[in-house]
């Protein structure tokens, strides 16, 4: 059930919708739909003032007002061109870079409050308006004392408590998800929450970020792909970062670019091929790539990155199975695809792979040998959902953003190069990383790993070869042991067997011997063969008793 802060907050939320004339949203939602007669019929509906700004607008500033949870979901949506009508996805672009920034007087008391001194002794120069404001952090130009200019990242004051609540909205009704509606279980929306919560959460800690900047620009450092600002660590504290400044074009501003010159069809296979390289050799990759957190060095061609508050990560097993994944699908072998997703626990055990790969094959091969441009993702995206519906795929949590980057990779490729062939361009390096990692330089790589940990273990070898020798003699001794139990154990059924025999057949020689001599009327003979019938059946318990074995030597 909703606790009375929820409530609060889920009836705030609809508060600011009204307050942007969006009202068409709040009673679409099935709890407030019975109202809305009463509120078509209310005269405050029809006295009031409308709003004139255009839907998509109001969309936007709502999603401004409510937060950065709403912020990010709106970040994400502004990369779906093909999912969403022109309008809106050009106002909720602009939630990428333009979100309201908050006092600058308070910026620098927070910033002042970090080092614990006054800013000027901090910074030879610091620029209190803001050059960017995002929905967890601002940041401000500045230079050191050393002439170096930087950029300086504030979190939002109070935006801790904000986002706690808002996640625990986000819990409470993926419970509710979870147990009224049915497709909840395969869906798994407490534990996407759950995902969500972690990597918001990680964001308010600039010693996170400033670490994951630090890795990947080691990962990057010679490439030509992609360039990362360097970190000033002994200026960064958990609210504050300081991080060099760059100078480059946003990746969104195609005119600037083209008149500088950049191949935006190079540009786009790069973009593509920087996902794959994060991914599948660093395992490592920038989880919120949206156009304001991407610009370009003209002259190089080269991507540079800022924003690394969310970075994600595959376990070896996920990496495998996607990898191959991917590349199945690549080669259109549907089948391969289908037996993994049964593999790795995609899909229940008991699916029929059969169907699967039918079910794949009628989704996929349309798409096939077109550029993005000719590719309907929204209906790709429909189908996809119908089958997973379908064979009762679950979500896989620790894929969700990786899922959510490469729908972000893929809305930059069709603004760069509606032309670019997604497969062609990721299907060389899926090859090559394959056979680096399962063919002979695999093996080979692997064993120059270990090889460190093998020789460090070396002198315990003559140790460990002894006490597996002892092991394996204690091993067979011990079964050579039970097998002498078993032995005596079948010996003493077989002699529990025979007294049972015995007892039972005694017992009817007496039964018979007592009914022959007490109560039948017969001739002489029958009543002596009675008698040697009890005779018998006694020496039969006898001998089945304990007593008998004893006399017998057992």
């Amino acid at each position: 059930m909703m606790r009375w802060g929820q409530l609060l907050r889920l009836f705030y939320i609809n508060r600011i919708l009204l307050r942007h004339g969006l009202d068409e949203i709040i009673f679409a939602t099935h709890l407030f739909r019975p109202l809305r007669l009463l509120w078509l019929l209310s005269p405050s509906t029809w006295l009031r003032k409308r709003d004139q700004r255009p839907s998509a607008e109001r969309v936007r500033c709502a999603l401004e007002d409510l937060g950065p949870i709403f912020v990010k979901f709106g970040q994400m949506l502004s990369t779906r061109p093909d999912l969403l009508p022109p309008d809106l996805a050009k106002e909720l672009a602009l939630l990428q870079d333009r979100v309201p920034p908050f006092s600058s007087r308070r910026s620098v008391e927070l910033i002042e409050e970090a080092y614990g001194k006054p800013i000027s002794e901090v910074f030879a120069w610091f620029d209190e308006k803001p050059l960017a404001s995002a929905s967890i952090a601002q940041v401000h130009p500045a230079r050191l004392h050393d002439g170096r200019e930087v950029i300086v990242k504030v979190v939002r004051p109070d935006i801790a408590p904000t986002i706690r609540r808002d996640v625990s909205l986000l819990y409470t009704l993926a419970e509710l998800a979870e147990r009224y509606w049915g497709e909840a279980k395969r869906l798994r929306p407490v534990e996407i929450v759950a995902e969500y919560e972690k990597t918001i959460l990680d964001e308010l800690d600039l010693m996170r970020e400033a670490a994951s900047a630090s890795q990947l620009r080691r990962f990057f450092q010679d490439s030509e792909l992609l360039y990362v600002p360097e970190v000033h660590w002994p200026l960064t504290r958990s609210n504050v970062m300081v991080m060099e400044r760059i100078r480059g074009i946003p990746i969104s501003d195609t005119a600037s670019l083209r008149a500088q010159g950049v191949d935006l069809v190079q540009l786009s296979e790069r973009g593509v091929e920087i996902f794959f390289t994060q991914v599948f050799k660093y395992n490592f990759f920038h989880a919120d790539m949206h156009p304001g957190n991407i610009f370009v060095a003209p002259e190089r061609c080269q991507y540079i990155a800022v924003d690394f508050g969310i970075m994600g990560t595959l376990n070896p097993e996920d990496q495998r199975y996607l990898a191959e994944n991917f590349l199945a699908f690549f080669n259109r072998d549907y089948r391969r695809v289908a037996q993994l997703h049964v593999e790795s626990g995609w899909v229940p055990a008991g699916t029929r792979v059969d169907e699967f790969e039918s079910a794949m094959r009628t989704v996929c091969e349309p798409i096939f040998e077109r550029p993005l441009k000719d590719i309907s993702f929204g209906q790709l995206l429909l189908r996809l959902f119908q089958t997973a519906r379908r064979f009762n795929m679950e979500v896989q949590p620790q894929l969700v953003l990786l899922q959510k980057t490469l729908l972000n990779i893929e809305g930059l490729g069709r603004e760069l190069n509606p032309e670019l062939d997604l497969w062609r361009t990721a299907k060389p390096f899926l090859e090559r990383w394959m056979r680096d990692r399962v063919g002979v330089a695999g093996v080979f790589t692997a064993m120059r790993e270990r090889a460190p940990g093998w020789i460090e273990k070396l002198p315990e070898w003559p140790g460990l070869m002894y006490g597996a020798l002892d092991a394996a003699r204690e091993y067979h001794q011990a079964q050579k042991d039970r097998g002498q139990e078993l032995a005596l154990l079948r010996r003493e059924m077989r002699e529990t067997a025979r007294r049972n025999q015995l007892t039972l057949a005694g017992a009817a020689l007496l039964l018979g011997g007592l009914w022959i001599v007490a109560g039948m009327q017969v001739q002489e003979a029958w009543r002596w063969f009675g008698w040697a019938m009890l005779i018998a059946g006694c020496a039969l318990w006898w001998t089945a008793s304990p007593k008998g074995d004893r006399a017998r030597g057992r």
